[in-house]
């Protein structure tokens, strides 16, 4: 087996659809395990200007990735920060590696130089990219000669987009018990990734110092399913 790169995580994500929702209930889970919202790595707001949505993941050490969804369909960059590919990795002159952002379509160009994805100076802050058209069946990548790096994932995206590419319930407990060290209830995990509507037990399963009530502002920012009366 070769380096896991974009190419493996275009090949591995689902639908644009599909991938929103499960990006929502990263979001969910996150918001019900840490109530602090510094504490959290995974978030996603549903009302960004134009019907744009976004889900983000920022673990607090400089590696993130951020999906816009919108009507042209889905945008992703990823920055691992000790990847490689790190714009600031090569010259005394940043810019993207090559290849990364090259072929961007028109339509998403906007979101290569959005100023929230970039440094400082303007320079992207990615090492990976990947796009879907609306009208697309597959997700597209840039074409990129990769460089070598230790441990085979040379841009970072296979670890920045990892609970993208496994969106079982049980990827997503072990790596919460691991990072909140305490076990995390799998069924509760399953439930809240399948968008079901929160209730006081499930989120007490989660989390017993949270309170269903305190996370009504999360769930409309997250958009995520509320029970109907």
């Amino acid at each position: 087996m070769g380096p896991v790169t974009v190419y493996d995580v275009a090949r591995a994500l689902p639908g644009i659809g599909e991938l929103r929702d499960h990006c929502r209930g990263l979001a969910m889970l996150d918001a019900v395990l840490s109530p602090e919202w510094e504490d959290r790595y995974y978030s996603f707001d549903a009302h960004g200007e134009e019907g744009e949505q976004m889900a983000s993941m920022r673990n607090g050490m400089g590696d993130e990735y951020a999906i816009v969804f919108s009507d042209a369909g889905a945008y992703a960059r990823g920055f691992d920060h000790e990847s490689p590919m790190s714009p600031w990795a090569r010259t005394d002159t940043p810019a993207p590696w090559p290849g990364v952002l090259d072929s961007v379509p028109e339509v998403f160009r906007p979101y290569v130089t959005e100023p929230a994805f970039c440094a400082e100076d303007g320079t992207p802050t990615v090492t990976c990219c990947l796009w879907r058209e609306a009208a697309d069946t597959a997700w597209r990548t840039g074409t990129v000669d990769f460089p070598a790096r230790d441990g085979d994932d040379p841009d970072g995206a296979a670890y920045v987009f990892e609970l993208l590419v496994d969106r079982s319930a049980q990827a997503y407990a072990e790596w919460a018990s691991d990072y909140h060290e305490t076990d995390v209830d799998i069924d509760a995990v399953r439930h809240v990734l399948a968008l079901r509507p929160l209730t006081a037990a499930v989120v007490a399963a989660l989390n017993p110092e949270a309170e269903l009530a305190d996370l009504a502002e999360d769930m409309a920012e997250i958009g995520y399913p509320t029970l109907t009366r």
